[in-house]
């Protein structure tokens, strides 16, 4: 008993330094992406394909192994959706913002950032960095206050998206809103009261500003936006999720580049 406190102490440590990774896909595009996995803890007498694919990459990569009953997973679990596999990576290091204008530099793109303001919610944090990688964004900009970090829910909902899609985070959004008008992007924020977006030119280099549910996108943000969008509503619900919201006008973004 008094080893097994032993461990749990020293795992404990050890777990404040890492990031924990639950899910299949996740953990799969983690060893796909080339994170660097320390441990693998993987539910004991599960063998389907995905289960599979994981324990060949912990042993190609030499990651620790271990299998271990539901209940440790259980005990390990921090989004309470582990899928029967959880794997402990070094902690995600944010990107610089100027690192993202040099990646669309150098595929010769326009610049297309996605910048949160106030979102607080670890899952639609990780829904939006998903959005942003499939729209093609070269990074996601976050506030150091009144945001959620880059957390293991958060990498679970991003899909795996996390290990592809650079996450900035900045001390003031307005004043970098400012920096980036000074580098050619200009910004459009998703508001229900804003023109529609499909009277929008949304080509060019770009920010999608993105707000939080209760409070939308902060006035002071706002203002620094060149153009308001909103997304039309048909039905008697007249708001969306902000990762709807936001993955809705990344995608009007991505029609418009495309047609351009």
């Amino acid at each position: 008993m008094k080893d097994q406190i032993r461990t749990d102490n020293m795992q404990a440590a050890e777990k404040e330094h890492t990031l924990v990774i639950e899910g299949r896909n996740a953990v799969i595009e983690a060893f796909r992406a080339g994170r660097t996995i320390d441990k693998v803890f993987v539910l004991d007498g599960c063998q389907d394909g995905p289960v599979r694919t994981i324990v060949r990459e912990a042993k190609k990569h030499g990651a620790v192994l271990n299998f271990v009953e539901k209940e440790r997973l259980n005990q390990l679990s921090e989004t309470g959706r582990h899928q029967g596999v959880i794997a402990w990576a070094a902690a995600y290091s944010y990107a610089e913002v100027e690192d993202m204008l040099e990646a669309a530099a150098k595929k010769g793109e326009d610049p297309f950032l996605i910048l949160l303001d106030g979102i607080e919610d670890p899952h639609n944090l990780g829904a939006i960095i998903r959005t942003a990688n499939t729209a093609g964004a070269h990074g996601v900009i976050i506030p150091k206050r009144r945001a959620s970090g880059l957390t293991a829910t958060v990498a679970k909902a991003s899909a795996g998206a996390l290990n592809y899609t650079p996450v900035a985070k900045v001390t003031n959004l307005a004043k970098t809103i400012d920096e980036l008008k000074e580098k050619g992007l200009w910004f459009v924020c998703a508001d229900m009261d804003g023109e529609q977006m499909y009277d929008l030119n949304l080509t060019g280099p770009i920010g999608l500003v993105v707000g939080s549910e209760g409070q939308g996108v902060s006035r002071l943000v706002k203002e620094k936006c060149d153009y308001i969008a909103s997304v039309p509503m048909r039905g008697e619900i007249t708001s969306l999720n902000a990762s709807v919201a936001g993955g809705v006008l990344a995608y009007e973004i991505v029609r418009q580049r495309i047609r351009k």
